[in-house]
């Protein structure tokens, strides 16, 4: 289901951009051109994150923020003209998690709404990570097989996390290289399957099950045998 973002702007012009750039990269958007429209809105559904202007008719941007930040932790994007100090540091401390001033490139703020679309995810993401008697803690960065600890490299660390936020998912290896090394190695590389083989050998120390099983042709997945 693609994320639904709230737009509250209230030139026209503007919002309109914002809305048919946002539909075309697959979100889905509601938008409002004033502070008690976009309240309203919010009460009738909370969205996944909102792209707020400051200067509003009516009920102002930083009163929005406010009150949206008291009932939800959602990611808010300020979109506005006021470019001084002063203004950021208000419209952060009203509870913005990012601030962009206008004339904005779209570019650059899809790749904001990513970034916090992505800190968002990690924040709500639980401490551990659990799949069978296989455990994983993104923010110690510890492994457990049971009771007994294993010991990764910081790569054999980010695949193994990949399996555990995807488990019974089939990862390409397309998928696999662009999340942990970014086409760095070119795809003859047999990178993937020494990673895969380095992560096994830890993992089924001990006559321990095998949970990383080869889908032949396509990639790997995270299951029981």
């Amino acid at each position: 289901m693609s994320e639904t973002i709230l737009v509250v702007e209230d030139d026209r012009r503007i919002r309109d951009l914002l809305r048919r750039g946002l539909v075309f990269e697959g979100y889905e958007v509601i938008t409002a051109e004033d502070g008690e429209t976009a309240l309203r809105a919010i009460r009738d559904r909370l969205p996944d994150a909102v792209i707020l202007d400051l200067m509003l008719p009516g009920i102002d941007g930083l009163e929005v923020c406010r009150r949206l930040r008291s009932v939800s932790n959602l990611p808010i994007l300020v979109l506005t003209a006021r470019d001084t100090v002063p203004d950021r540091v208000t419209g952060l401390d009203a509870g913005a998690d990012d601030y962009m001033v206008k004339p904005f490139a779209f570019d650059e703020l899809l790749a904001r709404l990513r970034a916090l679309f992505r800190r968002h995810r990690m924040e709500m993401a639980p401490d551990v990570l659990q799949f069978v008697d296989l455990s994983l803690n993104p923010r110690t960065r510890q492994v457990f097989r049971g009771q007994r600890e294993i010991q990764l490299t910081a790569k054999e660390f980010d695949l193994l996390e990949l399996f555990m936020r995807h488990p019974n998912q089939v990862l390409t290896r397309e998928m696999i290289y662009e999340h942990i090394w970014n086409y760095d190695f070119g795809g003859e590389s047999n990178i993937i399957e020494v990673y895969v083989r380095y992560l096994r050998t830890k993992l089924e120390a001990g006559g321990a099950t095998r949970l990383i099983q080869t889908v032949r042709g396509v990639g790997y997945a995270l299951r029981e045998a």
